[in-house]
């Protein structure tokens, strides 16, 4: 006997409509990184920030072995702390960094001395005149990851010349580049004058969907702006940038590329994966909007072209001129000069996007 649902009466399918809208939202707001298990799940429910500890603790532990036989790192690093005391009171210079961080190698590269890592993410972080944020950036974040006891390489990405700044081409450069290098396990989109506060906040991917991961920010008084937000620090296995077709190009002075991100990850037929809340605290370089990087008038013009142009604006239309490649010690600075903001077309579509 086969039972028949009463599929043709309104309240019912208005139940089911809300049913299908509240199972979205909880996927969307835990993400599934909360499925994945052992040492990617967060030893806690919630942290106490007003403990914090140096995020150089732990790191005399590493010892290099004699007998020059390794096994594999364990899959939950031993010596992680939870959250970390991040300062802006003293500038660090870059050779005091380098000295407290005798493991990185030439072109800020990593592997741990005294095991063989699980998993291997290139740091892409997009760059024009923010030395000062790139310096405490630093200070902060190779202790963090040789804690979490990844190998990994962080990528600057310098934009050359004086034009509009561009965030998410700059990026689409760096994955094209640190794809040369190495086959990456996960690619992380690191704005610079973000510091991550707490080193449970694992820099690697969810292999399921795009992970953002700067959920909580200070700037934002620890809470998400708006639920679509993707912007600042978020993570992509090589295969679902790809699948995405990697960000949009066309996106000059701040605004809009995130946005425009969340819907290309829906348009792929993916879905976000949000690190927790309580997990996913940043502190924010505090900093005026620099010069070049003026709000994108047309960000709204351009977010109604997504659905249409999204397979052609990306990693398969990038078009760049590669400057220099320089293996500084902290980190691999790739110098490129992206060209300058196009003029944009009139529109002739009126097609809306109605987030999922």
């Amino acid at each position: 006997m086969m039972l028949s649902l009463p599929v043709d009466k309104p309240l019912f399918l208005l139940f089911l409509a809300f049913s299908q809208v509240v199972f979205i939202l909880i996927l969307y707001r835990h993400g599934a990184s909360s499925l994945l298990q052992g040492f990617l799940i967060s030893p806690q429910d919630s942290w106490d920030y007003s403990k914090t500890h140096n995020v150089y603790t732990n790191l005399s532990a590493f010892t290099l072995h004699s007998d020059g036989k390794m096994t594999h790192c364990p899959l939950k690093s031993p010596i992680l702390v939870g959250p970390i005391t991040v300062v802006f009171t003293k500038l660090p210079s870059e050779r005091g960094i380098v000295k407290k961080n005798p493991y990185v190698q030439s072109g800020g590269q990593y592997k741990p001395p005294h095991c063989l890592a699980h998993y291997k993410s290139a740091i892409i972080i997009p760059h024009r005149n923010r030395e000062l944020h790139l310096r405490y950036l630093l200070y902060y974040l190779h202790p963090f990851l040789q804690r979490q006891q990844l190998q990994y390489r962080i990528y600057l990405i310098h934009q050359a010349g004086n034009g509009t700044f561009n965030r998410a081409k700059l990026l689409n450069v760096g994955v094209k580049e640190a794809l040369k290098n190495e086959d990456w396990d996960c690619l992380i989109m690191h704005d610079v004058d973000l510091i991550p506060e707490n080193d449970y906040n694992l820099y690697i991917c969810d292999n399921r969907y795009p992970k953002h991961m700067s959920s909580a920010m200070d700037k934002f008084e620890y809470s998400l702006p708006y639920w679509s937000y993707f912007g600042g620090v978020s993570a992509l296995t090589p295969g679902q940038y790809l699948r995405m077709n990697g960000f949009p190009n066309t996106y000059w002075g701040w605004g809009g590329e995130d946005d425009d991100i969340f819907m290309r990850i829906q348009l792929a037929g993916m879905a976000v994966s949000r690190t927790p809340l309580n997990l996913g605290h940043y502190k924010m370089v505090v900093h005026n909007r620099d010069k070049g990087n003026q709000a994108n008038k047309k960000r709204f013009t351009l977010l109604k072209r997504t659905k249409r142009i999204w397979k052609q604006d990306g990693m398969n239309s990038l078009d760049f001129q590669l400057i220099s490649i320089e293996e500084a010690k902290l980190y691999t600075n790739i110098t490129v000069d992206i060209g300058d903001t196009p003029i944009l077309p009139p529109e002739k579509s009126k097609e809306t996007w109605t987030f999922l």
